[in-house]
């Protein structure tokens, strides 16, 4: 029988692709993570980490393992819900995008839980395509985040222009190759943005791989790349650059909730949709150098 905390332990290594980060999540230390995935690869008799001092990458096996680890630990964790829960208590996991897991947002979560006392919301942030991903795993309700060019069945809150961010102050010619400052990979705006800079024969070079929205603006407004975001995420210090220097025009950004059609508490769901749909609303206009 697999035993839970050792799965826990992979998964935890596998989604923060490193050990620390697993420890520190899980409150352990890095050797009892090292030690449980030991324990976990001798039970199986399979190498499921090929480890390197800059990464942790899964084994054929591993990818195997990984699709059972994750509904196993949702099963308990869903039982345990489940019974200890009262009758009228009720949960909503809430994904977001890490571009609008602002102020207001919450605000709004905190309204809507005062409002609706039976009801408590617990809210992951992460990038689009990783929520959409543990939606269909079953571990999050309710995603809100932008999607580019494919479209995604779904409420559509508002719609943006996405744009090229620079520094205001950096010089008037770009550089070449270009530099790009991207979340990692699923991400609409790092897709769709290769995808245009491609389409354009321009060539491009990741300089930075950022993991939050503010990486993006300190690596655009500093002048050390340039970042493909929606235009209410422009900040003091940060323009959207024109067709003047020659980048391709980016689609709109379609910022949208997105929910499994089949969840039992889809009421529950389409009263925090429709709460969000009033109060959500781009900030800042656009302004084009």
């Amino acid at each position: 029988m697999l035993d839970l905390l050792l799965l826990r332990s992979f998964v935890s290594v596998v989604e923060e692709r490193s050990f620390t980060a697993a420890a520190n999540r899980l409150h352990l230390t890095q050797p009892a993570i090292s030690g449980h995935l030991r324990r976990l690869e001798s039970q199986l008799g399979k190498a499921l980490l090929e480890r390197t001092t800059r990464s942790v990458q899964l084994t054929p096996d591993g990818e195997r393992l990984l699709g059972y680890a994750r509904a196993i630990l949702a099963l308990n964790r869903d039982a345990m819900e489940e019974v200890s829960r009262s009758a009228e208590q009720r949960s909503i996991r809430f994904g977001v995008s890490e571009d609008f897991a602002n102020e207001r947002l919450l605000t709004l979560l905190k309204r809507f839980m005062q409002c609706h006392p039976a009801v408590d919301i617990e809210v992951r942030v992460g990038i689009p395509g990783e929520l959409l991903g543990a939606m269909r795993q079953g571990y999050v309700d309710m995603v809100l985040g932008a999607q580019c060019g494919e479209p995604v069945t779904g409420t559509r809150l508002w719609q943006e222009p996405l744009v090229w961010a620079w520094s205001e102050h950096a010089e008037q010619e770009l550089p070449s190759p270009l530099p790009l400052a991207l979340f990692p990979e699923p991400c609409p705006y790092r897709e769709i943005a290769l995808a245009q800079l491609a389409m354009a024969g321009i060539a491009q070079r990741t300089a930075i791989l950022c993991m939050s929205g503010a990486g993006l603006r300190v690596a655009a407004a500093t002048g050390f790349a340039v970042a493909p975001m929606p235009a209410s995420q422009l900040k003091p210090g940060l323009i959207a650059l024109s067709a003047e220097h020659g980048l391709p025009e980016l689609p709109a950004a379609e910022i949208m909730l997105v929910s499994e059609a089949s969840h039992s508490e889809w009421g529950l769901l389409r009263a925090l949709a429709d709460a969000l749909l009033a109060g959500m609303r781009p900030v800042r206009a656009v302004e084009t150098a």
